[in-house]
């Protein structure tokens, strides 16, 4: 035992001369280096390991986009597709309102219905799932005749009108998807705009909820002076039929089509306003639009959102307010895009970026019957969404109140109606000498009246 334990300890004391030696070996080389290259090799080293660290990824910028402040001249008023030579923007950045971030991001691409809207919107016990909100009722299922009897004024209401040709001088349309007590002071107001532009109009809203009695009571103070306003379920299997829409309505009524994160109410109500025009022609406005001036000289007209600071070419248009005759071939293609493209995933694709993607791949010059108009965002968004707040303030003395001036007097003169972008603008209050309210008196009915004061 003695022997081998001598032998091991010399295996140990020979390991570790040798360790000794190569590590007197390897310091040697070290120091050997000159110093500047050491330093070279460690700067080196430092400004690697900093670039993946701290260095942003910076995308490359997009181009400016002139918002609605721009002042036009009186030529620019118009612009019309059929004559315009100018490229259109064929890229769309697609962007999202701060007040969606948090609830529409992540953007999730789906594969199957989620679970929430499933336990919500879809019926239970059954193999086939069924859209409640889709199912006819008794209302809706009458929803072509009324319609009619209501624009020709062959009901029992209007029944003493003289001829069916001049009952409605003008079809304007709204939907509203919400429930009936999200139906207040804004949507009112914008239904007063109407009247008092267009005295002799109809004024048709697509709703479920607002076919009821207590919708009948909230149109009465307009039915009893003689405005005609009437709310009507819609029949989408009716509304649908004959067009790109049908098919697509079916799969989502089935299941196969995945909603998304955006309301699926709001993605109807894009569809919706495609097809009831196509459908009857006439103007729709969303509920948060205040009309200023009568429409009824524009034809086949869509709106500019925005416009390139460069060209001066619309760089984005709105689906806030259309004017269509009937099967106008744009409505047409509007509602393919939205059965072909749908994404219930993405904020505006399927609204104001969809018109936007169909109308900058059109040459109107040389597809027959595509004639349309696009007015310029001093037409119908004289301010857009990231600006409304300034609207609604009152002004004192100085710098402010020469803006004032010249937006309220600019918008007086040249905007055919004003987008209230309620999405950022509900919470807002209409303070007194603001410009949204020197606008609610040249465009309201009831004037100081219980229904403007609610």
């Amino acid at each position: 035992m003695g022997n081998n334990e001598n032998i091991i300890s010399l295996q140990l004391s020979l390991r570790l001369h040798s360790f000794q030696r190569i590590k007197r070996v390897f310091l040697s080389l070290i120091f050997s280096f000159p110093t500047s290259v050491l330093a070279l090799l460690l700067l080196l080293l430092l400004s690697y390991n900093g670039s993946r660290t701290f260095c942003p990824n910076i995308p490359f910028p997009t181009k400016t986009l002139l918002e609605s402040d721009t002042f036009f001249s009186p030529e620019m008023t118009i612009t019309s597709s059929s004559s315009s030579t100018s490229p259109l923007m064929y890229s769309l950045k697609e962007e999202i309102p701060p007040s969606k971030l948090k609830t529409h991001l992540p953007l999730l691409q789906k594969s199957s219905l989620s679970s929430s809207f499933s336990s919500k919107v879809l019926g239970k016990g059954s193999n086939k799932p069924v859209f409640k909100i889709f199912k006819p009722t008794p209302l809706s299922r009458q929803f072509s005749v009324r319609a009619k009897e209501f624009f020709h004024g062959t009901n029992s209401s209007s029944s003493s009108s003289s001829n069916s040709s001049s009952y409605c001088k003008l079809r304007f349309f709204m939907t509203w998807i919400s429930s009936l007590d999200s139906f207040g002071y804004r949507e009112l107001l914008s239904i007063e705009s109407v009247f008092k532009s267009h005295p002799n109009a109809c004024l048709l809203i697509i709703s479920t909820s607002m076919d009821s009695k207590q919708g009948l009571e909230l149109l009465r103070p307009f039915t009893d002076k003689g405005y005609r306003a009437l709310a009507i379920s819609p029949n989408f299997d009716y509304i649908f039929k004959n067009t790109f829409a049908e098919a697509w309505f079916e799969r989502l009524r089935k299941g196969s089509v995945d909603p998304g994160e955006v309301s699926l109410g709001q993605n109807i109500s894009n569809l919706l306003r495609l097809a009831i025009l196509y459908k009857f022609g006439g103007i729709y406005i969303d509920t948060d639009v205040l009309v200023l001036k009568n429409l009824s000289k524009l034809r086949n007209t869509i709106g500019a959102q925005t416009m390139d600071l460069e060209t001066r070419n619309w760089s984005r248009l709105n689906n806030a307010v259309l004017i269509f005759d009937k099967k106008h071939p744009l409505l047409e293609k509007f509602i393919e895009e939205f059965a072909l493209t749908f994404n219930g995933n993405r904020w505006g694709h399927n609204g104001p970026y969809l018109v936007s993607r169909v109308v900058s791949k059109l040459d109107a010059n040389s597809i027959p019957g595509f004639n349309y108009t696009v007015l310029p965002p001093l037409a119908f968004y004289p301010v857009d969404w990231s600006r409304i707040r300034s609207l609604f303030r009152s002004f004192g003395a100085g710098a402010d109140s020469k803006w004032y001036t010249g937006k309220l007097n600019q918008i007086r003169q040249k905007s055919f109606a004003v987008h209230l972008w309620n999405k950022q603008s509900r919470s807002l209050k209409i303070e007194d000498g603001s410009i949204i309210d020197q606008i609610l008196k040249d465009c309201c009915i009831f004037c100081n009246s219980s229904v403007s004061a609610l």
